[in-house]
């Protein structure tokens, strides 16, 4: 049993955190501003014993009483409409609050667990990318607020290791989806099945050539601890190496909302990448892991989801 302080505990990916460490019998502070993160996420959990939930933003400072054995900074918004929405928090809360982070890690004698993300290698020119890959990232683009602040993230997570003797744990996550993700993100995903749910056109930026590699979060969470629980120092790819493009998804989509929706085109947006799969290696030899759950089941659990939140 360990006590853990999850920021972001009240986002997307920090509810199932949440959900999977008090599983299994650690017990969890939450920390979330709820700028992004939703109440509803964790309401669940209130009466839970082991649950703590601490309503705070770490770009401001980060307090924690009693021991603590373990750190994990899942605190960012991590959607395209929050880039233009929320530039400058998504910056402050890479920088100031993985600092402040860090330090709660240094004063408890902590592991330190940071979410990074794909999005360091950019637009990339290596394929699949491996964690060697440095990235094409473009450091003043629309995008840069959030690729510059996980990118910083992971530099000063990797000072604080050699700086501090801090036992670290970097994962560089790949296009997560499930249930609890904003209906409003405007993460394809979430975008395809809520429209297709509401009888709308499927909206497919470029020619839907562009390619991803979508993790279905129970997949993501228990990667995750399994690099929490090990010992492996430096950034571990934790993702989907299964490769589609968006008018795959999109195909998928429609079948498991039974919806036929009309795909319309738009134009790509600004710097978006056109392609992104994980190389697992890393992953497999250091930590056993490796994704299970296919995208048509991924897509079914995360569609009778939003059915249910928006009332269809």
């Amino acid at each position: 049993m360990a006590r853990v302080v999850l920021t972001g505990g009240a986002g997307f990916l920090g509810s199932h955190m949440s959900d999977h460490l008090l599983a299994r019998g650690d017990e969890v502070v939450c920390v979330d501003n709820l700028v992004t993160g939703r109440a509803s996420n964790i309401a669940h959990l209130a009466d839970h014993d082991g649950f703590t939930f601490v309503e705070c933003d770490v770009s401001e400072g980060l307090d924690i009483d009693g021991p603590v054995d373990a750190v994990m900074h899942l605190a960012c918004p991590a959607s395209p409409i929050d880039f233009a929405k929320l530039p400058i928090e998504i910056l402050k809360v890479g920088s100031y609050g993985t600092h402040h982070a860090l330090d709660l890690a240094v004063e408890k004698g902590a592991v330190f667990h940071v979410n990074s993300t794909s999005e360091v290698y950019g637009d990339p020119l290596e394929h699949p990318q491996a964690e060697t890959y440095w990235g094409n990232v473009n450091p003043i683009g629309p995008r840069s607020v959030y690729d510059e602040a996980k990118r910083f993230g992971e530099a000063l997570t990797m000072a604080y290791h050699r700086a501090h003797d801090v036992d670290v744990r970097i994962v560089r996550t790949f296009n997560t989806y499930g249930p609890r993700m904003r209906p409003d993100d405007g993460r394809v995903v979430s975008n395809f099945i809520v429209q297709a749910l509401e009888g709308e056109n499927l909206t497919v930026y470029g020619d839907g050539s562009q390619t991803r590699s979508f993790c279905y979060v129970d997949d993501q969470i228990t990667g995750q601890l399994a690099l929490l629980d090990s010992d492996y120092v430096g950034p571990v790819n934790i993702g989907n190496e299964h490769e589609f493009t968006m008018l795959e998804l999109a195909q998928v989509v429609l079948e498991a909302t039974n919806a036929s929706s009309e795909l319309v085109f738009e134009p790509l947006p600004h710097d978006d990448p056109t392609q992104r799969r994980p190389d697992l290696t890393v992953a497999r030899r250091e930590l056993g892991w490796e994704p299970t759950i296919q995208l048509a089941e991924g897509v079914a659990k995360t569609a009778a989801h939003f059915a249910e939140e928006l009332g269809l």
